[in-house]
Parts: C-alpha cells; structure tokens; sequence
C-alpha cells in the first residue's frame, strides 16, 4: 500500500486522498521543466499538487495556479499548498479546466500538465483513478488540454506534458492543430536499453526540429544514475 505522504527536503506531500500517487516520472517532470523565467505558471489536473509546489520551490519569484476538477484531490492539494512556505503563491481552483477557461485568466508564461493518458485501456473500477489515468470526453481530452493551451498561453509561452510515447503521438497531432510544436523531448528510460517510459516534451508556438535529451533513473548497478540524482538534489531526502 502506498504511503499516505512523501516528504521532500522542504514540502510534504499528503497523498492519501488522492487517487494517484507521487511518481518518479512526475518528479521528474517537476525538475525539468524550463519554468526559471516565468512569472505566471499553471499546473492542469494538479492532484497532490506535486508540480505546483515543485514550481514554487525552483521559481521563487512566480505566480502559480492550479486546477483539479477531483473534490477530494483538490482538497487535499490546496491543504499541501497551505503547509508549504511559498502558500502565498500557490492558488488552487478545484473545477474542470473548461470552467476555468470561462473565467478568462490572464495568460500563462508555462502550462505544466500530467494528463489522463490510458485513452482505449480498459477503465477502472475506482472513479478517482480513472478521471486521474483515462482521457475521455467527461475528464480531460487531448484536444481540449491543447486548445486551452493554444488560448491561455503568451507568445513566447510554453506547454510541458507528460505522457507514454504512444499517446505522445497522439497528443502532439492536437497540439499541431492547436499551432503548436514539440521544441524539446526527454526521453525518460528506467536503464540503458530499456524500453522509454514517458516522454516530457515542451511545446511552444515555433515549429523546428525537437532538441531530444535522454535520461536514464537507475545506472548500470541498479543505483540511481548520476543525473538522476543531479535533476533531483534539490527535492529528494535521499540525494
């Protein structure tokens, strides 16, 4: 099972409530995402509100949003941005990303988004965990993420998301018809040669070829690779 809570080297993450948990791929996300010269960031389907606050702890100076459609899941990230020391920063809108579109905010300089991904898998059981892993049209689709992006973004602005490499492809077909493009690619593997586990890929409104990056969690001995541990320094207790 689970435990209730992760605890970074300056914020707790209570998780108990929440149907997904804090993962390594997200982290990673977290810790590489290109957010050190934005002002205003927004974390779409926040959970924990794991992003947020790993946001808020590498950018000291932003404005961080974020939205949750899930009550339980919302209450629990807003309770974790409250216990942090960057509370001041951190907002937390706990309805679905259209709703908020309605509200008109003002544009976003980076959009983080670890999106429902399971799109044709069969669903579970547990309502929480299939709006927080399956795309649908009652949650949060891919073209619906790429439009809001396409509207709420500023010109240089930028869009990161994570997602297995098959569904990548699918999200980066929305995101083309939404005028965006892949600017970089990184390729999260468990070991060398392995089969790649997630793609982080930021959009922006250029179209060039994709800078791609590889990056690997564990080393030939099965320890955490060194650049793992230099990504994440700054967050895990263990490093």
């Amino acid at each position: 099972m689970a435990n209730s809570y992760f605890q970074f080297k300056q914020f707790r993450i209570e998780q108990g409530e929440c149907a997904m948990k804090v993962s390594t791929d997200a982290c990673v996300l977290g810790a590489a995402a290109d957010i050190e010269e934005a002002q205003r960031i927004l974390d779409i389907g926040t959970g924990t509100g794991l992003l947020a606050l790993m946001a808020a702890k590498r950018n000291t100076s932003a404005r961080i949003e974020a939205v949750e459609l899930e009550l339980a899941a919302a209450a629990q990230a807003a309770a974790n941005f409250a216990a942090s020391p960057w509370a001041a920063r951190l907002t937390l809108h706990a309805q679905p990303l259209a709703r908020f579109a309605a509200t008109c905010p003002a544009p976003f300089d980076h959009i983080l988004c670890n999106p429902p991904f399971f799109r044709h898998s069969l669903r579970s059981p547990n309502a929480q965990r299939t709006t927080a892993r399956h795309t649908a049209d009652d949650t949060l689709s891919f073209p619906e993420l790429a439009r809001f992006a396409s509207d709420f973004l500023t010109p240089v602005g930028r869009l990161t998301v994570l997602l297995p490499p098959p569904e990548m492809r699918h999200f980066e077909e929305a995101a083309a018809q939404a005028g965006l493009w892949p600017l970089t690619r990184l390729v999260l593997q468990h070991r060398a040669g392995s089969k790649p586990l997630r793609h982080i890929t930021a959009f922006s409104w250029q179209k060039q070829p994709a800078q791609q990056h590889d990056l690997l969690v564990k080393d030939d001995v099965e320890e955490y690779s060194a650049a793992f541990r230099t990504l994440l320094q700054d967050f895990y207790l263990a490093f």
